[in-house]
């Protein structure tokens, strides 16, 4: 991971909720530049820092946010979506038969042609190729191993889950309020 010094190309800014922890760590919550002024003048976020870039209208002049924390907190311990993405996170973006962590698709445990459905406890994260070979059987009839079987996290989980894939770059205003073990590394 790199830390820049110079801000992203896009102006991104790192979103943290009202206890300062960003909303999310994968996908880190960051916000496009122009949402971000638009909370900031709608009142939805305090300005914690901002970049060595102002933006001009005919009436104000404002430096860039960096960094902003939300007004009001938001929940952190509701339950997490059912979601492509989020089943991905929880299977740590592995094939949950072979390990593999290329082509990765839904699979259902219990096969919807026997009944199975679409929910946290039914789905796992397969390959492509060991979703084909299992088809419309169970593990057991396919002889296929799962590595864990399906739950539903919490929220918090899916953020511990998601410190274990740092973005590509920081911006080194972000830093304070992110953490990530690499980032301790000489």
């Amino acid at each position: 991971m790199q830390v820049l010094k110079h801000p992203p190309s896009d102006w991104r800014a790192l979103v943290l909720n009202a206890d300062f922890r960003p909303l999310s760590y994968y996908p880190l919550s960051t916000r496009p530049w122009q949402d971000v002024v638009k909370a900031v003048f709608e009142g939805r976020v305090d300005v914690v820092s901002t970049y060595d870039v102002e933006i001009r209208s005919p009436s104000m002049t404002m430096r860039l946010p960096s960094v902003v924390s939300l007004k009001t907190y938001i929940d952190q311990n509701r339950p997490p979506a059912f979601t492509r993405y989020n089943v991905f996170l929880r299977d740590q973006f592995s094939c949950q038969y072979c390990g593999c962590r290329h082509d990765l698709t839904f699979d259902h445990v219990l096969p919807v042609s026997q009944g199975g459905k679409s929910t946290w406890t039914n789905i796992i994260t397969a390959c492509a190729p060991c979703n084909l070979r299992k088809g419309g059987k169970t593990p057991q009839q396919a002889q296929m191993a799962l590595a864990k079987s399906p739950h539903r996290p919490t929220m918090y989980q899916l953020q511990e889950l998601g410190r274990r894939f740092p973005p590509h770059y920081l911006h080194e205003s972000w830093v304070d309020y992110l953490y990530w073990d690499t980032l301790l590394e000489p």
